[in-house]
């Protein structure tokens, strides 16, 4: 069985069939009709609802896609939905600031925006328009345009009275500890099942004995099998409630990330190494699929378009792979072996993702190509990491995404590239190499003749950024 907090009421759930999703609870077996279904596939930020996990004596609210969060999920934790928010008969400043400015006019997105706003107020004292275009980007709006709910998230701030949930916070907290996952749990309703394992031994044991079993963490992707494809996932192991798995530590020579750290808690350390990851995260799908996904499902799922891998293979990461007792170690780009397909054996996880830290780790950039600035996917993807030295290119390593049926390495532009001199002629000379790497296909983000020209112009805004940085532009390009 799993425990949780239905705002502050505790829920026991064990007959449940696990593919149901937090969204579907909600409306179906708890009569909350506020939360909508937009998109079922956490494009469109109407089913928004805000989980509150335990963090030491206070509690960390985000938003997620409830659309997308298999119920597993709540396990341990708080789950607040639109119609918590009203305190007696008053609104609550995020709802009331939204009436104020005619932020709302068919409401059917409102509830996704609001809880949104709730979640953005709780962890962002005095947001500016930044942290309000992250917390909003993962919400459409059709009818009212932005301006007027952008107004209502900056009116939100003006009144800083206690709301019910700082007020309960003590007895919320001494809820949640109560209901901290302690053992291996699981719900089934006879056909179907899902697992909670607390330890990466119990995992393990798991895959031992559900071979075929899916792993889940943020359930972003997998989650689709479910909305979008309408299959039954017959045995899940959700893999959340496993510490071990979510640690995020930095050493002197390395950083190690858990496979199931969600990727807003990567992005401080990721950030502080290398600028770039931290601007390619920004535009990493929204602050709700963020807030849920993790690198190990990003890598995991074999995506050609994935935003991670090129990145993390710029950088020479390595995954350490978990099978019962055993593991070993690989490096990233030995992982993905054709479309979809990878070196993961019957029975192995990904536990980790290791990565040299920044200092002597060459001069790294990304660049992502997409149609919209925010969630969306990648047309082209490019990250460039080259050691330079008196002029002289020492190392280099360059791997895209959209490129190829897998994230790769661009090993002739590299060849060309190492113990060059670092010139513009040598940069000409690389572009020329690039276009034996790839053959990229057209498709409805881009055309083949686009991808190409991109990624070779990449390589000279490489350039231009290392040689003049007053005029670096980061991630920020798209089509």
């Amino acid at each position: 069985m799993i425990r949780f907090l239905l705002n502050k009421e505790l829920r026991v759930e064990q007959n449940l069939d696990p593919n149901m999703t937090v969204l579907n609870y909600l409306r179906s077996e708890v009569g909350k009709t506020g939360t909508k279904e937009g998109c079922a596939s956490g494009d469109c930020g109407a089913c928004t609802v805000v989980l509150g996990e335990l963090d030491g004596d206070r509690i960390h609210y985000k938003s997620i896609n409830s659309c997308l969060t298999f119920i597993s999920a709540l396990n341990g934790k708080q789950l607040i939905s639109v119609e918590d928010l009203q305190q007696g008969d008053q609104l609550h400043p995020a709802q009331q600031s939204m009436v104020d400015c005619h932020g709302s006019q068919c409401g059917f997105c409102t509830p996704g925006i609001v809880m949104s706003m709730f979640a953005l107020g709780k962890n962002v004292g005095q947001p500016d328009k930044e942290d309000i275009h992250e917390a909003l980007a993962g919400n459409l709006c059709r009818c009212t345009g932005y301006r007027p709910i952008i107004d209502a998230a900056e009116q939100m701030y003006e009144d800083v009275t206690p709301d019910k949930f700082d007020t309960d916070l003590t007895e919320t907290v001494e809820k949640l500890r109560g209901i901290q996952p302690q053992q291996q749990t699981q719900i089934s309703d006879g056909t179907n099942h899902a697992f909670n394992p607390t330890s990466i031994t119990e995992l393990a044991g798991l895959l031992e004995q559900y071979p075929d079993a899916r792993l889940v963490a943020g359930g972003t992707d997998l989650a689709l099998e479910v909305t979008q494809f309408h299959r039954e996932i017959k045995n899940l192991i959700y893999v959340g409630d496993i510490d071990a798995l979510k640690q995020v530590q930095v050493f002197d020579d390395r950083i190690e990330l858990g496979a199931s750290a969600a990727l807003t808690d990567c992005y401080e350390t990721l950030n502080s190494d290398y600028p770039d990851f931290g601007a390619l995260l920004h535009r990493f799908a929204s602050l709700q699929i963020r807030n849920q996904g993790t690198l190990g499902g990003n890598i995991g799922n074999a995506s050609p378009i994935g935003d991670s891998p090129p990145a993390l293979i710029a950088l020479n990461a390595q995954l350490v792979l978990r099978k019962g007792e055993q593991s070993r170690t690989i490096a990233l780009q030995d992982y993905f072996i054709d479309y979809k397909v990878t070196a993961q054996q019957p029975g192995e996880f990904i536990e980790k993702i290791i990565l040299p830290r920044s200092t002597d780790n060459g001069e790294f950039r990304s660049y992502k190509i997409s149609k919209r600035i925010d969630d969306d996917i990648s047309a082209v993807l490019g990250c460039f990491n080259l050691r330079i030295n008196n002029g002289q290119i020492e190392s280099a390593r360059i791997a895209f995404g959209g490129m190829a049926a897998i994230p790769m390495r661009a090993r002739q532009c590299e060849k060309v590239l190492t113990g060059a001199p670092w010139t513009m002629a040598t940069i000409e000379k690389a572009k020329q190499a690039l276009e034996q790497d790839f053959n990229p296909i057209s498709d409805f983000r881009a055309s083949r003749e686009y991808r190409m020209l991109t990624a070779t112009n990449m390589l000279t805004r490489y350039f231009v950024e290392i040689e003049t940085p007053e005029v670096e532009t980061r991630v920020t390009a798209y089509v």
